[in-house]
């Protein structure tokens, strides 16, 4: 099976891009299940319930989170109802929402799993014993992907090799630059450091440059905004043995 992991959809420009790429991309790929993070798919920042539900309509099978996803109240019921729209598994246990979800394609299943960093990231729990712990309730299903949305390489590669042979693929978000590192890991898990994004190019990671500059400088508070422009998509396909739930090969794309 195929499975299409598209980086950090970002805005409006973003999730329209998606849109209008993303059915080509699916049938030239034969890709079976699509996965992308949407933690900052509403204009601005954070994901609302509309934002979820365009990228669910035009075609994406799940969406995962991070950091971002509670930015929005409006959000917080809707993660709580039966869409899959999933958040990091090692938040709060009284947090909004679910922290992995299964899809059941008939001949087979996936479970995807959402983590979150805890290298200069927000407080979470430890992501190596919470994915410990899912993955002893997932034993009977042999394909297993995992978000990983972390700031630190090595904490994203420390948990690729952590998990190398136990899960089918491992792919970071939240830096929203593409890595070059794609690969197939020792004992059979794809690995890549950072999905990359969808979103603005000439951008600081989807936000007008004068506003990041701003905020960087001068440290106050600043409303981010996402410019106009020439926008790309960056993801990876994840071709999996659906019986034994090894990799068999690993792409990073960039669709502009």
């Amino acid at each position: 099976m195929n499975i299409l992991a598209i980086g950090d959809v970002v805005g409006t420009q973003g999730c329209e891009f998606l849109r209008a790429h993303l059915p080509a991309i699916k049938k030239l790929n034969q890709i079976d299940i699509c996965i992308a993070n949407g933690e900052n798919s509403a204009q601005g920042n954070g994901i609302t319930p509309s934002s979820a539900n365009y990228l669910l309509e035009s075609g994406v099978d799940l969406i995962t989170t991070g950091n971002h996803v509670f930015r929005r109240h409006e959000v917080y019921e809707y993660l709580n109802s039966s869409v899959p729209v999933i958040r990091p598994a090692n938040f709060h246990h009284t947090t909004p929402g679910k922290g992995f979800w299964i899809i059941d394609r008939g001949r087979f299943s996936v479970a995807v799993i959402n983590l979150a960093g805890t290298v200069y990231m927000e407080s979470a729990s430890n992501p190596f014993d919470k994915v410990d712990e899912i993955l002893n309730e997932l034993k009977d299903i042999k394909n297993i992907i995992v978000d990983f949305h972390a700031e630190a390489t090595a904490e994203k590669k420390a948990l690729g090799f952590y998990l190398d042979g136990r899960v089918s693929a491992v792919f970071g978000t939240h830096t929203h630059v593409q890595t070059s590192d794609a690969c197939i890991l020792p004992k059979g898990t794809a690995y890549i450091t950072d999905l990359g994004m969808t979103g603005p190019v000439h951008s600081v990671l989807g936000v007008e440059p004068s506003l990041a500059i701003e905020k960087l400088r001068t440290g106050m508070p600043v409303r981010f905004e996402n410019p106009a422009g020439k926008v790309s998509m960056n993801a990876c396909i994840f071709s999996i043995d659906e019986k034994t739930g090894k990799a068999l090969s690993v792409e990073a794309i960039t669709i502009e």
